[in-house]
């Protein structure tokens, strides 16, 4: 599974109602986005607007397609245009600016835990 971040812009006089409407999203939509393959979706804002996005998919384009071919989506896209900036007549779920990870705790500590095995590996085995 990998990961994804990314940012949008809402509209900082309309952050309080981008807040309240996803404090209780459609169950449809929330349905949705579960079989179309986002997992661990979550949404950050900081309150000049900025909107991060963190997901985890095997692929998010063909995740964003399957999302995209729910009727759930369309609606709820509809819903969502007016609390964003910069979209340049996107829909805000084809908005996404992705960002390039560049460090991850787990699979930094997974390849040392790994070299440290193969190098007691190496040094238990005998030697030709």
């Amino acid at each position: 599974m990998r990961r994804y971040c990314f940012l949008l812009q809402v509209r900082p006089e309309l952050l309080a109602e981008y807040r309240a409407r996803h404090a209780a999203v459609w169950p449809d939509m929330l349905q949705a986005l579960h079989e179309s393959g986002w997992h661990r979706y979550s949404l950050f804002a900081r309150d000049d607007g900025l909107l991060v996005g963190y997901v985890e998919a095997d692929d998010l384009v063909q995740a964003q397609q399957a999302m995209a071919a729910t009727e759930v989506n369309g609606r709820w896209q509809e819903s969502m245009t007016k609390f964003f900036t910069g979209l340049d007549g996107r829909r805000p779920d084809e908005g996404f600016l992705l960002l390039d990870e560049v460090f991850n705790l787990d699979d930094q500590r997974a390849r040392l835990e790994r070299q440290t095995d193969d190098q007691a590996r190496r040094t238990e085995s005998p030697q030709s």
